[in-house]
């Protein structure tokens, strides 16, 4: 008895997507327009291609925003109920904040956060070379 109900709500819902497909192509509009099938984003016309390549930096400062802004959001909910936490509650926000500053530190320390030009050495056989990474 269920198989014929999940039949008729598998055909209605069917019925449903085709009726709205059939629908706009009736009542939609129709623009013959050559800027109708090109990008537009802000009023600002797109130039180039989108095929774009990034820095795994990008990724990696994208990862740490939010790893950080999670921190704050944390932060935020902790600093609402910090009356009714008492010390314990003030205690365990010290403590993850403490992991956050270690783990701040560990970042700085392996220079994931500078984005500057670093001088790196290349061992070429017996010379060393050096190039801007």
């Amino acid at each position: 008895m269920t198989l014929w109900a999940m039949g008729i709500y598998f055909v209605l819902a069917l019925a449903v997507i085709a009726g709205m497909l059939v629908l706009s192509y009736v009542l939609g509009q129709i623009h013959d327009q050559p800027a109708t099938g090109s990008p537009y984003e802000s009023g600002i016309v797109s130039e180039g291609s989108a095929h774009v390549r990034l820095s795994a930096k990008f990724y990696l400062v994208a990862m740490f925003f939010v790893v950080f802004d999670l921190e704050a959001v944390f932060l935020f909910a902790w600093a609402v109920a910090a009356r009714q936490l008492g010390w314990t509650g003030y205690v365990e926000a010290a403590i993850f904040m403490g992991v956050l500053l270690l783990a701040l530190i560990y970042l700085a320390r392996v220079k994931a956060l500078d984005w500057g030009e670093r001088q790196i050495a290349v061992h070429c056989g017996e010379a060393q070379l050096w190039r801007r990474r």
